[in-house]
């Protein structure tokens, strides 16, 4: 019945946006959740840390406090922690992102915030010297001809 489109032939569903697994409204999860490549959404409260290699998805009602390892991560809810983002980490108009992030990009819309810090995966001067920080070099002076 809502599978079809007005000519009664079906609609295909996006598998890639497909939830996996909710933690709904009111519910609160202390300790580790684990779901593979699955995606998973957080509509209520988790106090401990995702491990992803799909989608996190924070909803407005969602709060989670510790880490967030996955691909991709989209707030629209809160999150307070240490966070890594392997491929982009959304934060929408609603969402809040506290703490400690590492992303392979980063995008935020207008009202979204981010309060922390933030690296950039792979461009940070402690992996390329080692956790040495270096001066920045002076423009070499080209003589005028």
């Amino acid at each position: 019945m809502f599978n079809h489109l007005s000519n009664g032939r079906r609609k295909k569903i996006d598998a890639t946006q497909a939830i996996h697994s909710l933690l709904g409204k009111g519910t609160v999860w202390k300790g580790d959740i684990h779901c593979g490549a699955n995606s998973v959404r957080v509509e209520g409260t988790v106090e401990g840390s995702i491990h992803s290699e799909g989608e996190v998805t924070i909803a407005p009602t969602g709060l989670v406090k510790g880490h967030i390892h996955a691909k991709h991560l989209i707030v629209t809810g809160r999150v307070e922690g240490i966070f890594r983002i392997s491929e982009c980490l959304e934060i929408h108009g609603t969402g809040w992102v506290e703490g400690e992030v590492e992303v392979g990009a980063l995008v935020v819309d207008e009202g979204g915030t981010l309060q922390g810090s933030c690296a950039r995966k792979g461009s940070g001067t402690k992996e390329r010297d080692g956790g040495k920080a270096r001066p920045a070099e002076k423009p070499r002076e080209t003589p005028a001809s």
